[in-house]
């Protein structure tokens, strides 16, 4: 039998990310083997997700993040099933180094499928439900890109959002994050006019008119009616139309311009959890 030592459990603890108990029990079941208890640890992981293939995990920490050229960032979920774990400081970075890694990655599959300490991240997901006990996964994985990439986190993980811009000027970065800031607080469904889908302007058109009918307005009026309807669904839901949230007199696209004349809002991607 094999002396498992608290530096064998430590090493195997940095390795795996899992807990002391957990380390110490693989090692001594392996006999001191690293690769056997690194191997045991992901079955448990394995047969920890299988049992809860079936949960929903609506809970985590939603991360954005942006390269030193401030040219493209990503966006991601590392969802699990409770609160409580998603708060957990070791989770918290976790899902943080995991979105450092994803900015290297096109798609969602080539970030599961990249090297992850010595494992590809699905395998550190499966092993990591096995350690926590929860069902844990990759919801969100956004990219963008642009002249300047901006990025804001709100307070707890919960939402994350990315914003590009159509120019590195003086005073982007301040703009790019202010704008993040109004994605993640009013929800936009998409950056201007263009961006919404046709079904959802005729479904809105066909709200608004059924509005006006019991209204008792004219046939013959609702049409232009409706389109002045919808044209304020476009300031409420559309982000760079909103009121800017720090100076209701301008909307998203005014406060832009305000620092620069030129500049514009191209892009935005954003997470949430619970």
């Amino acid at each position: 039998m094999a002396t498992i030592t608290a530096a064998d459990v430590n090493k195997l603890r940095t390795l795996t990310g899992a807990g002391m108990m957990d380390c110490k029990k693989a090692l001594v079941e392996a006999d001191g083997n690293f690769d056997l208890a690194i191997e045991n640890l992901r079955k448990k992981g394995q047969k920890v997700a299988a049992n809860r293939s079936d949960r929903e995990s609506t809970e985590g920490a939603a991360i954005a993040v942006v390269n030193a050229d401030k040219t493209s960032g990503v966006v991601i979920s590392l969802n699990c099933e409770t609160d409580f774990v998603g708060k957990n400081e070791g989770f918290v970075k976790l899902a943080t180094d995991l979105a450092n890694l994803a900015l290297n990655f096109k798609t969602k599959e080539e970030f599961l499928a990249a090297d992850f300490n010595g494992i590809t991240v699905a395998d550190k997901l499966i092993e990591q439900t096995g350690v926590i006990g929860e069902k844990i996964e990759i919801g969100s994985f956004e990219r963008l890109e642009g002249a300047f990439v901006g990025s804001y986190i709100h307070a707890g993980n919960k939402i994350a959002t990315l914003v590009s811009l159509s120019a590195n000027v003086a005073g982007a970065e301040e703009a790019a994050r202010n704008v993040a800031m109004q994605a993640a607080a009013m929800n936009p469904i998409a950056l201007d006019e263009a961006g919404v889908d046709a079904s959802i302007i005729e479904k809105e058109v066909e709200i608004a008119k059924d509005q006006l009918r019991q209204e008792g307005k004219p046939e013959a009026m609702l049409d232009n009616i409706a389109k002045g309807k919808i044209q304020r669904f476009y300031k409420d839901n559309t982000l760079v139309n909103q009121d800017y949230i720090k100076d209701g007199a301008v909307s998203v696209s005014g406060y832009v311009k305000s620092v620069d004349a030129n500049l514009t809002v191209t892009g935005f991607k954003r997470a949430a959890l619970g």
